[in-house]
């Protein structure tokens, strides 16, 4: 009886990790709004200052406090401002209204003398405080400051509808998840296993004649390959079946061509007289001795057959294990692959996200100081000050676009050739100077964490033909094993890469200035699976992914030197030019 399944033991883990991973990237993006929401709010009491600055300073210096209270109402009536306190030049408060902080301890009866942010974690509360500056006859004077606040209650009002559609949306994809699994389970593998045993089940030892298994699917599968191979075995047992009766049919015959000659002997030994008698007991003797030779000789065939029975089911069943061993080191193989490549992504993505994240804020305020000169030119209030800081504004903005845009388009450039070369082993040609800079590159969010440095050395006309995710792979393991296990504890590592072109030949140096290796690692430092971080995660497919790509893909030869306390040196060497790619990571 099964008491497991396998398909829903396989479905509950894979939907394990689907939940956890969507329940962390959706709290992620719901901070990620949080946080862009309140920088939202900042720049809007930011940009409130140049829309009320004026008119508030006139009020106070004016002395006309009923203005005064009408503009702080109006300004607390924008939904983003929570409280507002505006003192005069002598440091008394004139107008506080909603929730505000104690002014006075912040920055006692002093007046504030240039913008600045305030925040409050434990009240929830942030605002912008700025001075009113009156300029008369040519002379500025400080008139009062104002305290702008907004707060935690503000910024959630903005979200809460994103919220609810992004845990909706996560919801909807992963109830649509889980049916497809169960569908899939279902039908490619829970249906056919069960169909298989049933089968399995029906069949009858004394009746193997025409007894086939049959699993009705398309697809060349693993399942597939169980139903030859059981058919096979079924097959080989109907032929030793056929052969144990054919021998049993040749002994019957045997026995009966044997029995013959013993009635001829026997008639010979009753005509002859009593001086054969002897000779007939020496006759009985050998017919014994014959007898017992064969029952010897047909248990000693019967004792063969079944040994060479038992040699073969042992050949196959080492056979499937080796089958299984490359199977599952190619697998291997590849998901480290995939892992380095899902590194590069998270790094690039994070790197991208900063001019993002700056052009979409720049852009935001371009587009209110728009809608503010538009408003003025509408009401014809609009005066050339303000077209003049309306100019300066958007010149800011639209060099801030061009610059981060720019950068992330460098940055998108660079990991779509690198991610691409590392998905590929297609043949191109490169320039290998450039190429070693797009993939330190690429490095950069793990480079950019550190002091270390990368000293790269390289003729800049270097022209390459060959595949270029091997050069890709090869430089970012090395990269990465310097700055994991070399460089680990070292503040101020060195990496040195040296390119020299001799012939037809390219020579890498690589070197690092970290701990290097004992003598003993030393020379299992290429074979698969050794790691000194097991514990911590190692999978020691780095450097044997690196010695096959030299090997087997650029048909090159590597080296590796190094002593404790004195760094890791390899040396590689492989042809300028090749031709056609080569099979990956081959034995």
């Amino acid at each position: 009886m099964l008491q497991k399944s396998l398909s829903k033991k396989l479905l509950t883990n894979v939907l394990s990790v689907y939940f956890l991973l969507t329940f962390i990237v959706t709290c992620g993006q719901v901070f990620a709004e949080y946080y862009n929401a309140k920088d939202f709010i900042r720049n809007e009491l930011t940009t409130l200052q140049k829309t009320f600055s004026g008119s508030l300073t006139r009020a106070i210096w004016e002395l006309n406090t009923q203005q005064t209270f009408t503009i702080t109402e109006g300004l607390l009536a924008i939904p983003s401002i929570e409280g507002i306190i505006v003192r005069d030049d002598s440091g008394e408060v004139i107008s506080q209204l909603g929730r505000s902080l104690d002014i006075i301890n912040l920055y006692s009866e002093q007046l504030v003398q240039e913008s600045s942010l305030i925040e409050d974690v434990p009240s929830g509360l942030f605002g912008y405080t700025f001075p009113l500056i009156f300029e008369f006859s040519g002379r500025a004077t400080q008139v009062g400051d104002v305290t702008l606040f907004s707060s935690r209650e503000v910024v959630l009002s903005r979200i809460m509808i994103s919220i609810y559609f992004l845990i909706g949306n996560a919801f909807i994809k992963t109830t649509f998840l889980i049916i497809l699994f169960l569908l899939a389970f279902r039908r490619l593998l829970t249906e056919p296993l069960s169909d298989l045993t049933q089968q399995i089940e029906d069949l009858e030892l004394d009746d193997l004649e025409g007894r086939k298994l049959e699993i009705h699917t398309r697809d060349h599968n693993e399942l597939k390959i169980m139903e030859l191979s059981f058919n096979n075995m079924i097959d080989k047992i109907t032929d030793y079946k056929a052969q144990l009766e054919s021998t049993q049919k040749k002994l019957l015959v045997s026995n009966e061509k044997l029995d013959q000659q013993n009635l001829i002997l026997e008639q010979e030994v009753a005509r002859k007289t009593s001086t054969l008698s002897q000779a007939m007991m020496d006759l009985q003797q050998q017919k014994y001795e014959l007898e017992k030779q064969k029952m010897i000789l047909t248990e000693e065939i019967e004792l063969r057959k079944d040994t060479e029975q038992e040699l073969r089911a042992n050949h196959n069943e080492l056979q499937r294990y080796i089958d299984e061993l490359n199977l599952a080191q190619e697998r291997l193989v590849s998901s480290e692959k995939m892992a380095a490549l899902g590194g590069l992504v998270a790094g690039i993505t994070h790197d991208i996200n900063t001019p993002v994240g700056i052009g979409v804020t720049a852009s935001s305020f371009l587009q209110e100081r728009l809608i503010q000169i538009d408003t003025a030119y509408q009401d014809k209030t609009l005066s050339p000050k303000a077209l003049e800081d309306f100019i300066n504004d958007a010149m800011q903005s639209t060099r801030l676009l061009t610059t981060n845009l720019q950068r992330a388009s460098e940055l998108v450039a660079s990991f779509k050739q690198i991610a691409v070369d590392q998905a590929s082993e297609a043949v191109r040609t490169i320039n290998i100077k450039d190429y070693l800079k797009e993939i330190i590159r690429s490095l950069h969010p793990k480079l950019k964490i550190t002091q270390h440095k990368i000293n790269l050395e390289c003729p800049e006309d270097l022209i390459l033909n060959l595949p270029a995710g091997a050069i890709s792979q090869i430089f970012t393991n090395l990269i990465m094993n310097s700055l994991i296990h070399g460089l680990e504890g070292i503040t101020l590592g060195e990496i040195n890469i040296s390119i020299i072109e001799e012939s037809d030949l390219v020579k890498i140096i690589f070197k690092d200035n970290g701990k290097g290796v004992k003598s003993e690692q030393l020379d299992k430092l290429f074979d698969p699976f050794f790691t000194t971080k097991r514990n911590q995660g190692g999978s020691g497919l780095g450097t044997h992914i690196v010695f096959n790509l030299v090997k087997q893909t650029l048909s090159g030869e590597i080296e590796v030197s190094s002593s404790l306390n004195e760094g890791l040196t390899y040396h590689i060497s492989f042809p300028k030019n090749m031709p056609k790619p080569m099979n990956l990571f081959t034995e």
